[in-house]
Order: C-alpha cells, then sequence, then structure tokens
C-alpha cells in the first residue's frame, strides 16, 4: 500500500460528529483524487459518491453490507437479525418478502389510503386548536395509517409513534437521544414479539395478506418459520420507515414556506407536478448523509485501491447536492423532474442499486407516493406560521427541522379534501 493508499492516521469520528452532514462534502472539496479517505471508529474508510460508485458499491463482488452496520445503529435504527444484516442469497429471500408487501400500485394505493384516511380524520380536529407540530402530527398519522393497514392492532398510538421516531432519531448520536432509542427499540420489539407469539397461537388474527400475516408466515432459507424476535424485528422494519416520512413531511411545510409559487402549482398542476415535487424533497433535504459496507477483497476504484475489509461509504447527501449532476443544486426546484424522472443511480436520498436484487430501501416507492399525497393536501390548508426557529442544522443527523414545525389558526378549506390520492 502506497502512502496515496493509506488512511490519514487522525479519526475522523469527532469530526463526522461535529458536522454532520456537511463532513463528507467538505472532504470532497479538498480532495484531488476520486475518493476520499479517512479513518473512522479506527477503521480505514474510503468514500465514492456518482452513478458509477453506486453500481460498484451495490454489487455484492465488490461490497457486502451485513457486518459494516454498527452495533448501535442495529440496537436503535434497524434491529439485530433485520435483512440489513443478510448478504446473498439469505438477503434476497428476506427482502423478497418486503417486496412483496410494498411492490406494485396496488400494495403502494393500500398504504396510502390507509394513511390518507389518518391524515383526514386528524386535520379536522387542527381547526380547533391554538397550534400544532406538523412534525408531531404526521408521525401520528403515519403511525396509525401504516398499523391499520399492517394488520397491527393499536392500542396507544401516539406512544407508538413515539417510539418509532425516537429510533430514528437516535440511531446516529451518543448521548440521551441514542438511549431513548434503545428503550424505544427495546418495548417496541417486546410489543410485536407477542404479538407475533399471539396470532400464531390462535389469539390474535392477522388480516389474510397484511404485513403482520406474511411476517408471521415468512419461512427462511431453513424452512423454518422466523422467531418470535425477528418477526418483530422486520414489522418493525415496515412500520419505521413509514413513521419516518414524517421528516419528509416537515419539510414540505418548510419548503413550502419559503416557495409560494410551489405551494401554488402543488394545489393547482395535478399529479405530475406532485410527483416532482417529492423527488425534489428528497433531493434537497438532508435525510441520510451516507451508507456504508465493507470491502470483500482488494479492489480498485478508478485506479485507487480499496483494501480488503475497508468500510466503504457511498456519500449520498453529496451526490443529491453534486452540481456535476444537478444544476444550481442548492436551489429547491421540483421542475428539475418535470422534463424526465430522476436517473436511479443518481437521486439516492435513501440508498441506490437495485430494490429486487440489492440492499435499496424497498419502501422508495411508498415514500414518493406518500409525498405525493399529502404535500398536495398540506398546500391546500389555510394557516399562519408563527415566529419559530426554522433553521435545519445539518451537524444534527438525522436533521430535522428545529421547530418541528409549528401551524397556528389552521383552517380547512372546502376544496382541500378533493384532491385526489396520487401513487407514482
Amino acid at each position: 500500500m502506497n502512502d496515496r493508499s493509506r488512511p490519514p492516521l487522525l479519526d475522523s469520528s469527532p469530526a463526522l460528529l461535529a458536522k454532520g452532514y456537511a463532513w463528507l462534502p467538505d472532504r470532497w472539496r479538498r480532495t484531488d483524487g476520486p475518493v476520499v479517505r479517512a479513518r473512522l471508529m479506527g477503521q480505514h474508510a474510503v468514500a465514492l459518491r456518482g452513478p458509477e460508485a453506486v453500481r460498484f458499491f451495490y454489487d455484492e463482488r465488490h461490497v457486502e453490507r451485513g457486518t459494516a452496520l454498527p452495533g448501535p445503529v442495529l440496537s436503535t435504527l434497524f434491529g439485530h437479525g433485520a435483512v440489513h444484516t443478510l448478504d446473498g442469497r439469505a438477503h434476497r429471500v428476506r427482502k423478497g418478502m418486503f417486496l412483496s408487501l410494498l411492490s406494485g400500485p396496488q400494495a403502494v394505493a393500500g398504504l396510502v389510503e390507509c394513511v390518507t384516511a389518518a391524515w383526514e380524520e386528524t386535520v379536522a380536529s387542527w381547526p380547533g386548536r391554538p397550534s400544532v407540530v406538523l412534525f408531531d402530527e404526521a408521525s401520528r398519522i403515519l403511525t396509525r395509517g401504516v398499523c391499520r393497514w399492517a394488520g397491527v392492532p393499536l392500542l396507544d398510538g401516539d406512544e407508538v409513534a413515539r417510539d418509532l421516531v425516537a429510533m430514528v432519531d437516535g440511531f446516529a448520536t451518543p448521548g440521551p437521544r441514542h438511549w431513548r432509542a434503545r428503550r424505544a427499540r427495546a418495548r417496541s420489539e417486546a410489543w410485536l414479539a407477542q404479538l407475533v407469539e399471539d396470532v400464531r397461537a390462535g389469539i390474535a388474527t392477522a388480516p389474510a395478506g397484511s404485513a403482520l400475516d406474511v411476517v408471521v408466515r415468512h419461512r427462511g432459507l431453513d424452512g423454518e418459520f422466523l422467531g418470535p424476535h425477528t418477526a418483530a424485528v422486520e414489522l418493525l422494519n415496515v412500520l419505521r420507515p413509514t413513521a419516518a416520512v414524517c421528516w419528509f413531511v416537515t419539510y414540505a411545510g418548510h419548503a413550502l414556506h419559503h416557495r409560494p409559487d410551489v405551494r401554488r402549482r402543488l394545489v393547482e398542476d395535478g399529479s405530475a407536478y406532485a410527483v416532482a415535487f417529492a423527488h425534489e424533497l428528497r433531493r434537497f433535504y438532508p435525510f441520510a448523509p451516507f451508507v456504508g459496507g465493507r470491502a470483500v477483497s482488494d479492489l480498485r476504484w478508478r485506479g485507487e485501491l480499496i483494501p480488503a475489509g475497508a468500510l466503504v461509504l457511498l456519500d449520498l447527501f453529496g451526490q443529491d447536492h453534486d452540481p456535476g449532476l444537478w444544476e444550481e443544486p442548492y436551489t429547491f426546484d421540483p421542475r428539475r423532474f418535470l422534463a424526465r424522472p430522476p436517473a436511479r443511480d443518481a437521486l439516492v436520498p435513501q440508498g441506490g442499486g437495485d430494490p429486487a436484487a440489492g440492499h435499496r430501501c424497498p419502501g422508495e416507492d411508498v415514500t414518493v407516493a406518500l409525498l405525493c399525497a399529502l404535500g398536495p393536501r398540506l398546500a391546500g390548508l389555510a394557516y399562519d406560521v408563527p415566529e419559530q426557529d426554522l433553521r435545519i442544522p445539518l451537524n444534527r443527523v438525522p436533521a430535522r427541522v428545529s421547530s418541528g414545525f409549528v401551524l397556528r389558526a389552521v383552517r380547512v378549506p372546502s376544496s382541500a379534501y378533493r384532491l385526489r390520492t396520487v401513487v407514482s
């Protein structure tokens, strides 16, 4: 290994924690070559970005994901034993379970219908309240909708919503948020594992074809049912990502507040503009900073050595703001997606690659469809935006609007609910 291929001696973990989403873009600006080398948690890390890098990263001959996920991330965001920890055939078999639930217009439409029904039930109460926090309300709406769709009974939807949000909010930080996330996951896994056992014992019922039914009946490579804990983990990997769309719904409020012209078009222009708006929300606003894997052997990327066992990072936030890919990348403009849909390996807010064969999020179509449904509904409301902290600090991972986006004096015009649900 020559000097150019060696990682720095100084560990960048403190800089990553301090800078968050800005860490890798800042390193790219100070790097001449096609990769960024760093030392993270004492390990050699090599960062890539760009559509070709996406295809390289998601090729299992190059990078495997299972062993690269740190324990704290598994204990909060994904869960131990989750599909994210598998590779090869085991991953494809488990991933097939999710694809059977989340792929295709009918599956997506069913979930969107449940969420929009929860939206309309909830929003009807907003005019009678002095103010509402969009982030909190959206998390409850999405939780109620996805649990109804998944066949998961709710005793306390507000508590479940708080726990699902906590798992996402605390996965990438030390301190109180992280420990709240761990406690939230432990509670949720215990609740859902008991539900799985009750369904198998005939004490509870899973609606035929529901997510609960499919997960309870899924068999792994060994032909055996998933254990109750693993089944609970995978149920959470349906519920939690859907609840996490509250981040994007809140970003939608932020975007519409700063761009009244976009708000008008979202109400008036129909489905094509709604889809473009959803894609631009996901491109422009911070969600995942990067994803990681581990080199399965000595690799070469554009002449640069990536040694076996090194961490390989795919820079999602940096790629979604790369001026080489996007004109005026720091301008929010849905029109960029009106002429043509985003290329699969160019727009990567939720990862890249082929969702059927690789680790790309199978719920990406669901996210877009939910934003296509809820974005116009939000834009169709009348409300005041009081003085509040609307900053989105990039050193916080995951980032979010500081105030949660407070709405005051909400009015529901009679035309707001004549909007049609759009499923991309």
